[in-house]
């Protein structure tokens, strides 16, 4: 069993496939002739989906989405990054010169060092609101579900904890909205029409929710 699963075009697996892997992300655990094997810690789901062909894909179900912590576009490279991909493969594949640079053991403790980063009530209520205001949107079928929610309240506490910060800011949170957020809303079929996205939708709530004022991060002693 691996720790880290990359699903390449996870939209040209059957909804069988996805039902099993969705059992996995949610539970950890995976079911093979009625006997349940738990899945080693840390484990993790990378996956990336065929955003052009629809012949032969499935969309992702709601549910299967929801497991997905993040949703980031990549698009393409600019055209400096793009030379550096020809350098680097000129002679060999960069992954072949790729080495581990820290163990599970080291990597599940920084995941619990994560959750130590402070965390404000009004920031807490600010990523709150902007889950709230997903459900209640005219142009939004369903909102983002309390797991979205928690999503957000995590990543901002890693970025953070990467930007050199024992707690998190507003910037955090707004920054990180969309990423954590846009796969988990449906949008109505008549925005749809409209070419309305679930991004754009994020953009005017995040715009409309009131950002905590008159904020001193971390606290006394942060």
């Amino acid at each position: 069993m691996s720790q880290i699963v990359l699903a390449d075009e996870i939209n040209r697996a059957t909804p069988k496939t996805q039902s099993a892997l969705l059992e996995a992300m949610e539970e950890t655990q995976m079911t093979v002739d009625g006997v349940t094997y738990h899945l080693p810690e840390p484990f993790m789901v990378m996956a990336t989906q065929n955003p052009i062909e629809y012949e032969g894909t499935f969309p992702l179900p709601e549910a299967q989405l929801d497991r997905f912590m993040m949703n980031i576009k990549l698009g393409y490279p600019n055209a400096s990054d793009e030379m550096n991909i020809l350098d680097t493969h000129q002679y060999h594949h960069p992954l072949e010169d790729l080495a581990q640079i820290m163990t599970a053991e080291e990597l599940v403790l920084i995941q619990k060092q994560i959750r130590s980063i402070h965390v404000e009530p009004t920031i807490r209520e600010y990523i709150v609101a902007i889950a709230n205001a997903t459900r209640s949107h005219s142009n939004i079928y369903l909102g983002a579900s309390p797991r979205g929610s928690l999503a957000l309240y995590r990543a901002s506490q890693a970025l953070a904890a990467l930007r050199g910060r024992s707690y998190v800011i507003p910037d955090d949170v707004k920054l990180l909205a969309k990423p954590t957020l846009a796969h988990r809303i449906i949008v109505t079929p008549a925005a749809r029409v409209r070419a309305i996205t679930s991004t754009a939708i994020l953009d005017e709530i995040l715009q409309s929710v009131p950002v905590p004022g008159a904020w001193v991060g971390g606290g006394k002693g942060r």
